[in-house]
């Protein structure tokens, strides 16, 4: 059996003589992703000197992960920096000129590609025909427009009615099937279009979303995610650049890779157990028998702590969060974890020898005429490619190649995943081939995909705010423990931190950014004294 080891570093109670001697707090930072090495940053750089970020991977980014194949760069994770102004991951690129705008407009209309501002969607159907533009125009433009009223039951406090089942998708699909059905200036074979991209362009609002299916996020929270002014960025020599440079300023051996945590003992819970282990490890300081939390490793290490901050993604906190935590987490926390929503959406690259598509064409939109009338966005195992939402456009091609970026979400991402690269790239050419029209279609000399659901040190992309779960249950997820406050119970001993825990900025690298520096700055706060 192999022995446990505990950190001989003292840590005494953050209310003991030890820190009211100055002692510095010891902190340990879970996950070294935007979040974790936002925290660890700002903490080291307002005084702070014993800092601990452990990080169960080989690399540090967590959901910011660059691929170099030749002389480009792929994004398997976060992509686009949306917005600028006041977006901290904008100023970072900004300042160290890492920018490439990629939009014109303060939001992205239309939801298309946002790789190049040049270019049109071509809507393409199962039967091999393009859908004409002035069809699709008029169809974004009433879709655009039943989107917006998405958006008013939470900023305007509109009531949900029965019928939505308080559900972005049921309500979106209904009002615009209604409206589609009443125009009495479109043809039935017009009709019948516009009737099957409604699914099309839920697939790219689920993608969006990073949901199963829109049918799953709540239609009266929807409207509190906040977008951001200004325009969409690439960086084109990587997304981990702005991870690089928040980790600039953390020493080296600060930064512990290849080191996952099996349990996190706060509240005093471990003494006993601490106790115990030390009778078989007479190294162990008197001191640490006391200590208010300890972060148990894979490696049966013991780390002793003032404070952890976790940044894990709630991906993994549904999973893991009973064994996770010791004592279990408070109910209601529980009931937050288990309320809000993440599911998984994967990119999958194809690069080609030569490109097929016309050179306005940024993006192919896949559009099954069949679905015309469907409820349902989920298929059978076989069928996972039906999920596949659309392929971008990279651009330009003298930085990528001739390469299409696919998209596809939810369970049949999983499937996906399962799959290997040769049945992926053949399924997916076959796809082109069907929707396009061209027979010819090679297949593509090499593919690249991601794997964000199946992966256990993340299981998701980010989150959204499922059919049931609110904003409050993202203050819930972020509010540290222990909950009491109390003379005898040290504060903050466990903070939450990650995309999932900031209420209007959810899902995004910048809500990572913030929320690392929101947990940073309750320490700083409370420690003010002792740094100053």
């Amino acid at each position: 059996m192999q022995s446990c080891e505990i950190s001989a570093d003292s840590t005494d109670d953050p209310l003991s003589s030890g820190l009211r001697r100055k002692r510095q707090p010891r902190i340990v930072v879970i996950g070294a992703g935007l979040a974790g090495l936002s925290a660890a940053k700002a903490l080291l750089e307002s005084g702070f000197t014993d800092v601990t970020v452990l990080e169960a991977t080989d690399r540090i980014g967590g959901r910011v992960q660059s691929v170099q194949l030749g002389h480009a760069t792929f994004e398997l994770g976060a992509t686009w920096i949306h917005g600028s102004h006041g977006n901290p991951v904008y100023h970072l690129a900004e300042d160290n000129g890492l920018l490439e705008e990629t939009t014109d407009s303060e939001r992205s209309v239309g939801r298309i590609s946002l790789y190049s501002k040049n270019g049109v969607a071509y809507h393409l159907t199962n039967s091999g025909q393009r859908i004409p533009k002035d069809v699709v125009e008029e169809f974004s433009d009433l879709y655009n427009e039943v989107y917006n009223l998405t958006q008013e039951f939470f900023q305007r406090g509109k009531p949900v009615n029965a019928e939505s089942q308080n559900s972005v998708g049921v309500f979106t699909r209904d009002v615009v099937r209604k409206r589609v059905k009443a125009d009495p200036d479109d043809t039935e074979a017009v009709k019948r279009l516009k009737l099957a991209m409604i699914q099309q362009y839920l697939k790219v609002e689920s993608c969006e979303s990073s949901s199963h299916s829109m049918d799953e996020v709540s239609l009266s929270e929807f409207g509190e995610w906040t977008e951001i002014p200004g325009a969409h960025h690439v960086i084109p020599c990587g997304f981990i650049k702005i991870v690089e440079i928040l980790a600039r300023s953390i020493p080296k051996s600060v930064i512990q890779l290849r080191k996952p945590v099996k349990c996190i003992h706060w509240n005093q819970s471990v003494s006993k157990e601490i106790e115990r282990v030390a009778d078989h490890n007479s190294d162990l300081p008197e001191e640490n028998k006391g200590s208010n939390v300890f972060v148990e490793c894979e490696d049966c290490e013991f780390i002793p702590a003032d404070h952890v901050i976790v940044t894990v993604s709630l991906g993994v906190l549904k999973k893991r969060h009973e064994s996770l935590f010791h004592p279990r987490l408070p109910e209601d926390k529980v009931m937050a974890i288990e309320k809000l929503g993440i599911n998984t959406t994967d990119k999958i690259f194809l690069e080609f020898e030569e490109p097929f598509w016309s050179s306005e064409c940024n993006s192919i939109q896949f559009v099954w005429e069949d679905e015309a009338e469907s409820e349902s966005l989920t298929y059978p195992e076989e069928l996972w490619y039906k999920k596949i939402c659309s392929f971008d456009v990279l651009y330009p091609p003298e930085r990528y190649g001739h390469v299409l970026s696919g998209w596809i979400c939810g369970e049949e991402a999983l499937i996906m995943e399962k799959c290997d690269d040769e049945t992926v790239a053949e399924t997916c050419t076959e796809m082109l081939r069907k929707f396009t029209g061209n027979p010819n279609i090679p297949k593509p000399r090499r593919i690249l995909r991601s794997s964000w659901g199946s992966n256990p040190h993340f299981r998701g992309s980010y989150s959204y705010t499922q059919v049931g779960s609110s904003g409050a249950d993202v203050e819930k997820l972020a509010k540290p423990l222990p909950y009491a406050e109390s003379s005898k119970t040290p504060p903050m001993q466990v903070m939450f931190s990650g995309e999932a825990t900031h209420r209007k900025y959810y899902s995004t690298t910048h809500g990572a950014v913030l929320s690392g520096q929101r947990e940073a700055a309750r320490l700083i706060e409370m420690y003010q004294d002792l740094l100053q």
